[in-house]
């Protein structure tokens, strides 16, 4: 398979993993966002906008190489609706990248940094796929915080137990 296909590939799982993302992130009141379900987790609101980004840094690592964590730019966190116009933009930058990435480029590398220290480098085609898992992570992470709150969980790839049709 060549990198255009597989971009085909991750557009679609970025297709299938958007509207169950969506709802989490639409779940997710300002009241809860310092929670911490432990002293070493993330805060929940902080998490909630990892989830919001992640599909940012696709876009970011296909049209650049590099994404330095001391200068990434972050949206302030905020009210629910600024959030997820902020992720469907995301969402959506990602797609259209994804679809008009070379096959050249794919291949040149990216590196996540921090402070320019280098913590991880990668082509860029195996950088995406890379990139999608860690977002499908963080997002089952934010999962268990809502349940830890009582927040009803959306179903993700089948029922879930607060789906009235299970």
């Amino acid at each position: 398979m060549n990198g255009k296909d597989l971009c085909q590939v991750y557009l679609n799982e970025i297709k299938a993993e958007n509207e169950a993302t969506r709802k989490c992130l639409e779940r997710i009141p300002e009241s809860l966002f310092k929670y911490k379900p432990h002293e070493k987790s993330m805060e929940m609101g902080y998490l909630t906008l990892l989830v919001a980004e992640i599909p940012k840094w696709v876009k970011d690592m296909v049209e650049g190489s590099i994404i330095d964590f001391v200068n990434y730019e972050h949206i302030p966190l905020s009210a629910s609706e600024e959030l997820l116009k902020h992720y469907d933009k995301a969402v959506d930058g990602a797609m259209k990248a994804l679809s008009e990435v070379t096959e050249e480029s794919l291949k040149t590398p990216f590196e996540l940094r921090n402070s320019g220290q280098v913590l991880w480098k990668s082509p860029k085609l195996e950088a995406i796929g890379s990139t999608i898992n860690h977002w499908v992570h963080h997002r089952g992470q934010l999962t268990v915080y809502m349940r830890l709150n009582d927040i009803a969980v959306p179903s993700i790839y089948g029922p879930s137990a607060d789906d009235k049709k299970y």
